[in-house]
């Protein structure tokens, strides 16, 4: 059993797909629209995204987030760079020799960790 779908109330569906077509890997190209506002888009990984659009979205929870996990912290590092030279808010960070994540701030306040850290040591 795998988790591989996650939907996310939005004010503007459109405007959340060019975020997370931006930032995040998700293709345009897979977007499927219905009547109700909601555009659903996958990413490479064939991960479904539902953005479901007209929606009043309030601040979530504190520590209520999904995240990406990547292959090496210097992607997180270069994503961290482009996020903040387009405005993007950028909630917290962190970049320790096991650990380099941050979080920020979808159009609709939606937390969006990115993150690294190495494999887990198998017991010898």
């Amino acid at each position: 059993m795998h988790l591989v779908h996650l939907g996310l109330p939005v004010h503007d569906a459109s405007r959340s797909l060019r975020f997370y077509e931006t930032y995040f890997g998700f293709d345009p190209a897979t977007a499927q629209r219905y009547e109700d506002g909601t555009i659903i888009v996958r990413n490479g990984d064939g991960f479904d995204l539902a953005l479901h659009g007209g929606q009043r979205v309030g601040p979530p929870p504190p520590f209520l987030h999904f995240g990406f996990r990547f292959a090496d912290p210097a992607e997180v590092r270069a994503l961290l760079a482009r996020l903040q030279a387009d405005g993007v808010e950028i909630i917290e960070r962190y970049d320790e020799p096991a650990y380099v994540a941050f979080k920020c701030a979808d159009p609709d306040g939606h937390r969006v960790e990115a993150y690294w850290e190495p494999p887990p040591q198998s017991p010898s």
